[in-house]
């Protein structure tokens, strides 16, 4: 399978310092010669627990719209559930191939469910160094755990957890974002499906790399997702791209990494914008990420909130059902 293809390739690589050519990026998104090496700004760090609230709306506001990106502290999520999120997510990395093959994504299945090797591909048919499992943790009535690992044997009852917690989160995150627009608190949470907003998690497992100067473990990207909410590990990786620089994103032990995705830019009316970002790799160390994307159900509306648009202000984006975005997203077709 390719899966097994791509971690002996990268067995072997380790062994030559070498890695196949279809592994190496053009010049262009090589990270050794695109990476910002001088001093940048640092992307927003946001306290959620700031006792003034207008301050904190002002920070959410100007982040997502400057930035597109923001960390966050005390968000609320306790710091043992994290821990145990990242225990049994590194644990089911660690099993063998066939048992992480039982929850494998069927082929020529329409879900993007299961376990495999993304080698997304960028418009020159180059592959990413990363494997992954994505399945949604809410709500129940999209869950399929057939695709929910179970050994560890915990993982289930640690998803679940951090699940419960996560809702908290994005419902108090969607409630600053309304109100940086100047919009009720409930408005945008409503607009992305509100009860039926579904949480896809993902996990990234970028193994060691002997050439991380040329390659990518994710090519530059913006999110399909209304929000992203990301847990990293202490293995740096993410990069942004703000004023025409890559730059890194510094790592903050127990702080969460939100990103703005499409959904929410099309709603905002571009007010907030989508964050185009890319993840490296690691010589030494296998590099993990959590990230939930918050996503709209398939046959939900989105467009532009008439509450943004008027004569000086116009629709800049279509109004379309989220699976159809997906769609011509997904498969290059203009969005």
């Amino acid at each position: 399978m390719e899966v097994e293809r791509v971690q002996a390739i990268a067995s072997l690589s380790l062994s030559t310092n070498s890695i196949p050519a279809e592994f190496v990026m053009g010049e262009k998104e090589q990270p050794a010669l695109t990476t910002f090496h001088g001093p940048v700004p640092e992307i927003p760090t946001i306290d959620l627990n700031d006792p003034d609230q207008e301050n904190l709306v002002r920070s959410v506001a100007r982040a997502s719209s400057e930035w597109g990106i923001f960390q966050v502290v005390n968000h609320g999520i306790p710091n043992d559930v994290i821990t145990k999120l990242q225990a049994v997510g590194k644990e089911f990395f660690n099993l063998s191939q066939e048992e992480k093959e039982m929850y494998a994504k069927p082929p020529g299945a329409q879900t993007i469910e299961g376990y495999g090797t993304k080698l997304q591909k960028d418009l020159q048919g180059k592959k990413s160094w990363v494997d992954h499992l994505f399945h949604r943790i809410w709500p129940p009535s999209s869950i399929n755990h057939k695709f929910w690992p179970k050994n560890p044997p915990s993982y289930r009852e640690v998803n679940e957890e951090y699940a419960k917690y996560m809702r908290e989160l994005a419902t108090k995150l969607f409630t600053n974002l309304s109100l940086g627009l100047g919009l009720e608190g409930h408005v945008l949470e409503e607009a992305v499906g509100g009860e039926d907003l579904e949480y896809m998690l993902k996990i990234n497992y970028y193994p060691p790399c002997p050439r991380p100067d040329l390659t990518l473990g994710v090519v530059a990207h913006t999110d399909l997702s209304a929000i992203t909410i990301l847990v990293p590990n202490e293995v740096p990786g993410l990069q942004v791209l703000k004023d025409d620089c890559w730059i890194d994103a510094k790592y903050i032990p127990h702080a969460l990494i939100i990103h703005v995705g499409d959904q929410l830019e099309i709603l905002s009316n571009g007010k907030y914008k989508s964050v185009l970002h890319r993840t490296t790799v690691d010589k030494e160390k296998a590099r993990m990420s959590w990230p939930v994307f918050l996503e709209p159900p398939g046959e939900l509306v989105v467009g532009p909130l008439s509450q943004l648009v008027n004569e000086d202000n116009t629709a800049k984006f279509k109004t379309r059902k989220f699976k159809d975005y997906m769609f011509c997203k997904l498969n290059k077709l203009p969005v």
